[in-house]
């Protein structure tokens, strides 16, 4: 069974096709521009919800730490996945411009941008799991601190 995903080459190949070959990699560059803005968009939301995040520590951490042990270790555990989610992503937002790939056709042109892209994307995909572990672990802080409440002095 073939996997629906095209490689980079065929992916090249089928776009070049699609908007007139060689000719047509004005347009191929737009499509994919339009593509690395999807991905920039849902860097800009992770940011956000990384923010989040710290702006309840700042606000709500010390009485959640304070109401036991379990809540205290998911959220240190929470803050610590997210901050390493965010340094990931921070690093991972050195830009190259589409109008530095130039290579000696259209064709291998777009399969250089393409490699860059998905590049990108896996790098993501890893950033995002490491924020959901961190925003899972941070919710069962505050749900432990809901379940418990404030600590009796």
């Amino acid at each position: 069974m073939k996997s629906l995903a095209l490689t980079p080459d065929e992916e090249a190949h089928s776009l070049l096709q699609m908007h007139g070959g060689d000719s047509g990699l004005a347009e191929c560059l737009r499509v994919l521009s339009s593509q690395f803005l999807i991905i920039q968009s849902r860097a800009q939301l992770m940011l956000t919800l990384a923010t989040i995040v710290l702006t309840i520590t700042g606000f709500s951490g010390p009485r959640i730490a304070a109401s036991g042990l379990f809540a205290r270790t998911s959220m240190a555990a929470g803050l610590v996945l997210t901050l390493i989610a965010v340094l990931m992503l921070l690093l991972n937002l050195r830009i190259r411009w589409l109008t530095q790939f130039r290579e000696a056709s259209a064709h291998a042109t777009l399969v250089s941008i393409m490699v860059y892209r998905d590049g990108k994307r896996k790098a993501y995909l890893g950033i995002i799991s490491l924020l959901i572990a961190g925003l899972a672990s941070y919710v069962a802080a505050v749900v432990a601190y809901l379940i418990t409440g404030e600590p009796v002095r």
